[in-house]
C-alpha cells in the first residue's frame, strides 16, 4: 500500500498512516457487512482512482474472484465512488451488479480524517445466497452500517487504540451487541458459550454486561469497576477475564454512528485452552531452567572437589592433571549457567567463548593474552556443550605447550558464520604465535589426552572437521568446520 499511495496519490504521510490504521480494523466491517471491501484512493491529478487494499469477508461468500490491488480506475467509469468523494456521504443507489453472473450489492463509504475525504470504501456484497436474514445476521448488518458512518464521520478507526489484529477477537469469536445503558441486546451462540463457561447460568440477553462479568471474575475486594466500565463498552479497550473454569478476551468498541453513544459492540473470544497451554510452557521453562541451574551448581562443586584433592597431591603431574580436569568441569558449567538464564535451549556462545577464553588465559605461564574476532552467533545446547570443552581444550594446548615461563605472546579465536541453503556452518580458528609444532608432528595419531577429547567431539559429536598446522610467520593455527543449523 505503502508504494501504491506514494507512486500514484497526493496523500501525506500521516494520511497514510490513518489508511493503515484503517486497514487493520477493516476486516471487523467485512465480516459484519458479509462483504469484500476495497479501498479507492483519488490519484495526483485527480482523473483516476487507484485501489490500494482489499479485504475479503470471513462470514459469506467473496464477490471478487481476482485481487483488486493496483487496478485503476477512471473518474466517471463507477459514478457512487465520485459521489461518495464529492459529497463525503455514504451512496447506496442504484441496482445490484452482474458479475460473472453473480449479483453483487455495491456501495461506497468516504474514509474522512480531520474533515477532509480521503478515499472511498467499495463494499460488495455477494447476493448469490442471498435469503431471510437471521437475528445474528440482522445485528452484524445493524452493526457494520453504525461503524461504515463512523468511518464517514472520521471516528472510526480510534487513533489512540493499535489493534494487534492476529491476537484480537473476531467476529465469528463471538459478538455481544449493547444499548446505550451497557444493557445486553443480542449475544451470539459462541458469546454465550464463553459465558457459560465463566459461570453464567442464565441467559446474556437482557443483563448488564459490565456488572455480570464483574461479578463472575474472582476479587477479593468490591467490584472491579474499571472492568464493569469496559465491559460495558464505555471506551474503546481490552481486557482478559477469568472466572469459573474459563478465560475470555473481550474487546470493546462504542458505537457512535452520528457523534452520540448509541451503544457497543464487544467482541469476545474464549482463549481457556490457550492460557492452559501457555502456562505449561511456563511451567516446562521454569524446570528447565532450574535443572540447568542445578547441574551448574553440581558442576562446579565437582571441581571445588577436584580442586581440593589437587592441593593434596605431591605428584607434579596429578596436580596438573587434577586442574585440567577441574578446566573442562567448568567449560561445562558455564554453559549450563548461560541455559539456567533462557527460555529454549539455545545459548549466545560468543560470551561462552570469551569466559572460557579468560578461565583459560588464567593458566598462562607467561604474559599470553587472548582475543576473540568475529561472532559465533546463537548454538543449540547440543552444540554449545561439546564445543564449550572443544575450545577449552584448544587453547589451554596453546597456552602449555606454545608458551614458556615468562614468554609473550597472544591467542586469537576467531569465528565466522557461512553455508548454504539447508545448514551453514562455522568456521573456528584458534591461531598462537608461541613456538609453533614439532617436526613431523601429526594431530590426527597424537596421544595427547586434550587433542583426542577434540577429535573425538569435534569429528564424532559435532560431525564436523578438524586441522592442526604450523600458522605463517611462526606459532599454530587450529582450524574447526563445524555444520550447525542455520536458524540458530
Amino acid at each position: 500500500m505503502n508504494d501504491l499511495v506514494r507512486q500514484h496519490t497526493a496523500l501525506s504521510d500521516s494520511d497514510l498512516e490513518w489508511l493503515h490504521l484503517l486497514v487493520s480494523e477493516w476486516q471487523l466491517l467485512s465480516d459484519l457487512s458479509f462483504a469484500d471491501l476495497v479501498l479507492w484512493v483519488p490519484t495526483r491529478d485527480g482523473t483516476r482512482y487507484v485501489s490500494v487494499a482489499q479485504m475479503r469477508p470471513n462470514t459469506g461468500p467473496t464477490s471478487y474472484q481476482d485481487d483488486m490491488v493496483g487496478h485503476l480506475v477512471p473518474r466517471g467509469r463507477r459514478p457512487m465512488l465520485d459521489a461518495a468523494l464529492d459529497e463525503g456521504r455514504i451512496v447506496r443507489e442504484g441496482d445490484p451488479e452482474w458479475r460473472e453472473e453473480v449479483p453483487v450489492r455495491v456501495e461506497s463509504i468516504p474514509v474522512r480524517r480531520e474533515g477532509r475525504v480521503l478515499g472511498v470504501i467499495g463494499r460488495n456484497t455477494n447476493l448469490l445466497t442471498v435469503r431471510t436474514p437471521s437475528r445474528l445476521e440482522l445485528s452484524y448488518l445493524q452493526s457494520a452500517s453504525d461503524l461504515a458512518q463512523m468511518i464517514a464521520a472520521g471516528s472510526f478507526p480510534f487513533p489512540d487504540q493499535q489493534v494487534d489484529m492476529d491476537a484480537s477477537p473476531r467476529v465469528g469469536d463471538g459478538l455481544i451487541r449493547l444499548d446505550a445503558d451497557g444493557v445486553v441486546q443480542y449475544a451470539s451462540p459462541n458469546a454465550l458459550s464463553a459465558y457459560h463457561r465463566l459461570g453464567l447460568a442464565a441467559d446474556l440477553v437482557g443483563l448488564h454486561l459490565g456488572q455480570a462479568t464483574a461479578e463472575l471474575a474472582p476479587s477479593k475486594g468490591p467490584v472491579d469497576e474499571a472492568l464493569v466500565k469496559l465491559a460495558s463498552g464505555w471506551a474503546p479497550r481490552e481486557t482478559e477475564v477469568e472466572g469459573g473454569d474459563g478465560v475470555i478476551q473481550l474487546r470493546a468498541i462504542p458505537l457512535k454512528p452520528k457523534g452520540v453513544r448509541i451503544g457497543s459492540l464487544v467482541l469476545l473470544r474464549d482463549v481457556t485452552e490457550l492460557r492452559r497451554r501457555e502456562r505449561e510452557l511456563m511451567t516446562k521453562d521454569a524446570t528447565i531452567r532450574e535443572i540447568h541451574h542445578r547441574v551448574k551448581n553440581n558442576l562446579q562443586t565437582v571441581a571445588a572437589l577436584l580442586r581440593l584433592q589437587a592441593r593434596r597431591i605431591d605428584s607434579e603431574r596429578g596436580r596438573a592433571g587434577l586442574e585440567e580436569a577441574v578446566r573442562r568441569v567448568g567449560s561445562i558449567a558455564i554453559v549450563h549457567e548461560t541455559l539456567s538464564q533462557n527460555l529454549d535451549e539455545r545459548v549466545e556462545f560468543d560470551e561462552i567463548a570469551d569466559r572460557v577464553l579468560t578461565m583459560v588465559a588464567e593458566i598462562s605461564p607467561g604474559a599470553v593474552s587472548g582475543r576473540r574476532t568475529g561472532r559465533f552467533g546463537i548454538l543449540a545446547a547440543e552444540v554449545a556443550t561439546p564445543l564449550s570443552m572443544v575450545l577449552t581444550e584448544i587453547i589451554q594446548n596453546a597456552l602449555e605447550h606454545g608458551f614458556g615461563p615468562g614468554d609473550t605472546g597472544a591467542v586469537e579465536v576467531s569465528a565466522v558464520r557461512g553455508g548454504g541453503s539447508r545448514e551453514s556452518r562455522l568456521l573456528i580458528t584458534v591461531q598462537d604465535d608461541g613456538v609453533g609444532l614439532p617436526e613431523g608432528f601429526d594431530p590426527h595419531r597424537s596421544g595427547n589426552l586434550g587433542l583426542q577429547i577434540v577429535r573425538t567431539l569435534v569429528e564424532g559429536e559435532l560431525g564436523g572437521g578438524f586441522d592442526m598446522q604450523p600458522a605463517p610467520g611462526g606459532g599454530t593455527r587450529v582450524v574447526l568446520d563445524i555444520p550447525v543449523d542455520q536458524d540458530k
